[in-house]
């Protein structure tokens, strides 16, 4: 497997290959999460069987931004998936296409360039093309556990993006906001696209669905939702935009 997946202008990303790339990753979740332990890392379980990618500045060699993802060749064992810690994905183990798991994205918070992100959305492009892949999911997160502030973005979820019955998660995390049945309110659309995570608002932008709950983590203290993007509905393109970025 190469271990590089694509360069756009001074970026690389490439496919961790040591103990040490995964720590470095680790250590960026750690910062850009603001979390708190003695390690200084963000680590859980999943990590020794996820791909890492990290992407690079090639001037610098610093590592300025990372995802995981993880593989599955269809929907049957989407129980051992990180997501499904917190929802009930059983409508989705029908699915019969190739799928990938993508978790713990995040950026060097010093960053401000717009090709970072370009970046580490034409390597997913190309992974995604090279393995056949039919559905990305994982979970979008809010920062902070207050949904007051951001109940313009759930009622424009609530209107627009919740996922497909014979797709949709149901509800297994003990603490939740339904905000598909709890939320009464009238979207500001220009407010709730502001205050909309930009992972998640590029998800949509790509034709996304997402659960009709929200969980609330208290250990990420983050309010996350479900997320699919289903491959064939990504607009054409935004796809071929990226794929030729390689």
């Amino acid at each position: 497997m190469a271990l590089e997946i694509v360069r756009v202008g001074r970026y690389r990303a490439r496919f961790a290959s040591s103990q040490n790339d995964v720590s470095s990753a680790q250590a960026l979740r750690y910062e850009c999460f603001n979390l708190s332990n003695k390690i200084e890392l963000d680590v859980d379980d999943f990590d020794t069987i996820c791909q890492h990618v990290l992407i690079e500045n090639l001037e610098t060699q610093k590592l300025i931004c990372c995802y995981r993802i993880l593989s599955f060749e269809n929907g049957k064992k989407i129980d051992s998936s990180y997501s499904s810690k917190f929802y009930d994905l059983k409508a989705i183990e029908k699915y019969s296409a190739p799928m990938i798991e993508v978790g713990r994205f995040c950026i060097d918070p010093e960053e401000n360039d717009s090709s970072v992100v370009l970046t580490a959305w034409a390597a997913l492009a190309q992974i995604v093309d090279q393995n056949k892949i039919e559905l990305l999911f994982g979970c979008s997160s809010f920062a902070g556990i207050e949904k007051e502030k951001y109940l313009d973005c759930f009622a424009l979820l609530r209107d627009r993006y919740i996922a497909p019955y014979y797709w949709r998660p149901k509800i297994k995390a003990e603490q939740v906001f339904c905000y598909s049945k709890e939320l009464i309110y009238q979207v500001d659309e220009k407010k709730a696209l502001l205050n909309m995570p930009p992972l998640l608002k590029t998800y949509l932008s790509m034709g996304a669905w997402v659960s009709d709950h929200a969980v609330v983590d208290l250990n990420m203290k983050t309010l996350h939702l479900f997320t699919g993007v289903e491959i064939s509905k990504i607009p054409k393109r935004r796809r071929k935009f990226l794929l030729d970025l390689a």
